[in-house]
């Protein structure tokens, strides 16, 4: 069973427990419960598992907007911070925006407040609540089978519009886009029979070729698109509406807009649907662009296309929230099988020509410090220096993160896998505390793990299991990197050969299993060895390319300690810490960049930039998405100031707060803060030392 309910140890309540994706929320009741079962059948949305308990009141230990819906479903009341609603008796359905989607179902008069660091939810009298729960942990339903040829490419990423829960615009909300059908190449095309793509009107015309196929991919997803072989790239509808994919801009670019411009438009017009909420891009464009909204929801999705397209792309292009990943690929065949997973992200598709190459580099100004007498570096042999390999360094704008699928060793990019993504699929249940392991192999390298033994663990809404361990022999090393463990923070040396250990080297893959979910490989010249944990059963982790000075690499091991322990996925930890060291670039992610060590404690990654003025200061949030709340999620920020919604991810906005709002602010929730482009964090910034 993916979810489960279970009384709290240390208090009165229970806790929702996402055994798949390591996620539990706690509720906290006045006295002890006993949850009973209940069926899941009875609330309004789908959810995984339901129980009922019998209390007075629920406190929620974070702050999350509230819905609450009446027996039919309409929405009576939108609760959000320094907010409260009393309604009256009746049977209600209340939607809480909790890291774990969750829902209660009442029938009686209740008051919902919200202050500022707790969600309640007081009765009258003891009440009983049915509270039903959603993992957010998607796979694919079916595998289909395709062969080489670009025309059965083409018939098998037409199945991943299968995945949809809905054809109405509520599909650009993450949860109601499902995981598309697993690709495998074979002999023949072979798409089963319980594989049925939904009938949206939509059609895309494209050249029978890999290129064109790979990156039409991701919109031919969300549109439920059928896909004919055609010379000239064009999206038409059952309407008669024809639209070029084609332009000087470019196909990919073409793609690229067209997806962009109908996912936010669905965002925008969503809200006339269950969440009629305050939109800040709705805001924004709507007295900009000829679009009846609350028409459009309603009418099929062919001609929302049309209306969509008929909308100069300019005018909203600035408010189209930023796109998590651009994903380059090698358009080769065996690569499609990748496509899926990509797709499930909603990313960017870009193809990259084979005959673009380039050479890893070390900067000037780093290479300079390993000419120093006094300098200690994480390399295990001379050997390995930055030509020794091949690299490619794909590039794009306008996304947050990057990923490569292809041969190469990527720069400023994620090496992405098959085996990686396969492994997050089958990763096993589990209910026990998160695991942490760190293990320093060279004494002399001490200080990092000083550092990072204080970052790991430090929350005290999660249960860890923290271990440490020094100079571990090869049969040491073997033990930890094949018992389970969800995270793995490695300080020593390595090289193609594999860990320097005290008795030897242990090369990982000659490991037949690795029991590893993630990893972070701090020491010279690491990409050889965490690809082979991937290979071998880890889900991702984080690499050198090259030498690594030891001072550097304990500044940047301690960044992405502190940002994996606040809940980053990997990809965007190791974004933010590459802008705060020259020798950011080289650092890669391997394998899936999109999973998280640990949750958030509030709803969101976020990194806030401040900047003084004259009467207060301006606070620039940038949001990330993860896995689990990907594009299409909303974000409100918990400022006194605003009680908008936006849309994730990338700046959302620049606020002026005065000094004390701020101080309340970043003492909500431990989050990076950049301030002249040095990082600090929220619950221990001084403001007045350093503003």
């Amino acid at each position: 069973m993916t979810l489960t309910f279970e009384p709290l140890d240390d208090q009165s309540g229970l806790a929702v427990i996402d055994r798949v994706e390591r996620q539990r929320y706690r509720i906290h009741t006045p006295e002890p419960v006993a949850p009973r079962p209940t069926a899941a059948d009875s609330f309004l949305f789908p959810v995984g598992d339901a129980v009922t308990i019998r209390t007075r009141s629920i406190v929620l230990p974070t702050v999350v907007p509230v819905y609450v819906r009446d027996a039919g479903g309409s929405m009576v009341a939108e609760v959000t911070q320094f907010d409260s609603q009393t309604l009256p008796d009746g049977e209600y359905s209340l939607d809480l925006c909790t890291r774990i989607k969750t829902y209660l179902r009442v029938e009686s008069a209740f008051e919902v407040s919200v202050d500022i660091d707790r969600t309640r939810v007081e009765f009258e009298e003891p009440t009983e609540v049915r509270i039903g729960a959603r993992s957010r942990h998607d796979r694919p339903a079916a595998t289909v089978t395709t062969t080489a040829d670009p025309r059965d490419v083409m018939a098998a990423v037409e199945t991943f519009g299968s995945a949809l829960k809905t054809t109405d615009p509520e599909r650009s909300y993450p949860t109601l886009r499902g995981h598309p059908p697993a690709l495998e190449l074979g002999d023949s095309l072979s798409i089963p029979s319980s594989v049925e793509r939904p009938e949206t009107g939509v059609t895309l015309e494209l050249p029978p070729r890999l290129v064109s196929v790979f990156v039409a991919a991701p919109l031919s997803y969300y549109l439920g698109a059928r896909l004919v072989p055609s010379s000239t790239p064009r999206l038409t509808t059952e309407t008669g509406f024809e639209y070029a994919l084609d332009s000087p801009r470019g196909f990919e670019t073409e793609v690229e807009r067209t997806l962009k411009q109908l996912f936010f438009l669905d965002c925008v017009t969503r809200t006339e649907g269950y969440y009629e909420i305050d939109l800040h891009e709705r805001t924004a464009i709507e007295p900009y662009v000829d679009l009846d909204f609350a028409s459009l929801y309603d009418r099929p999705l062919a001609e929302q296309v049309g209306a969509y397209l008929d909308v100069p792309y300019e005018l909203i292009e600035e408010h189209i929230p930023e796109w998590r990943l651009t994903t380059h690929v090698e358009p080769t065949a065996a690569n499609a099988e990748q496509l899926p997973f990509v797709v499930d992200d909603l990313a960017v598709v870009r193809t990259h020509d084979h005959r673009q190459r380039t050479r890893a580099t070390v900067p000037a100004e780093v290479e300079a410090e390993f000419t120093r007498d006094d300098v200690i570096t994480r390399s295990a042999s001379a050997s390995d220096g930055p030509a020794a390999s091949e690299y490619v360094e794909p590039t794009s704008e306008g996304t947050l993160e990057q990923a490569w699928i292809g041969e190469r060793i990527p720069i400023g990019a994620s090496k992405l896998t098959v085996e990686a993504f396969l492994n997050r699929l089958n990763r096993e249940n589990t209910d026990e505390d998160i695991s942490i392991t760190v293990v320093q192999n060279d004494a002399r390298m001490d200080a990092e793990r000083q550092l990072v033994d204080d970052v790991y663990g430090t929350r005290s809404d999660l249960p860890f299991d923290i271990r440490a361990h020094k100079n571990l022999t090869t049969a040491e090393l073997t033990d930890v990197l094949t018992g389970r463990c969800d995270f793995f923070h490695y300080i020593g040396h390595t090289d193609r050969e594999g860990f320097t250990c005290s008795d030897g080297k242990l090369d990982a893959t000659t490991l037949d299993s690795v029991g590893v979910d993630t990893f972070l490989l701090n020491a010279c010249n690491s990409y050889h060895q965490g690809l082979g944990l991937v290979e071998h059963g880890a889900i991702g982790g984080i690499v050198t390319l090259n030498e690594v000075v030891n001072e550097r690499a304990v500044r940047i091991g301690e960044t992405i300690a502190r940002l994996l322990n606040g809940g980053f996925p990997l990809r965007a930890a190791l974004t933010i810490a590459r802008e705060q060291s020259v020798m950011g670039g080289q650092y890669i992610v391997v394998g899936d960049g999109g999973i998280t060590v640990t949750q958030t404690a509030g709803g969101a990654p976020n990194l806030l930039d401040i900047t003084p003025v004259s009467d207060g200061f301006e606070v620039e949030i940038q949001t990330y998405s993860t896995d689990d709340r990907g594009l299409g999620t909303i974000f409100m920020p918990f400022l006194e100031a605003t009680e908008t919604y936006y849309l994730r991810s990338g700046t959302i906005d620049t606020f002026h707060v005065s000094r004390p709002e701020l101080a309340q602010f970043l003492s909500m929730e431990e989050v990076p803060v950049r301030i002249d482009d040095e990082l600090y964090w929220s619950t221990s910034v001084d403001l007045d030392g350093v503003l």
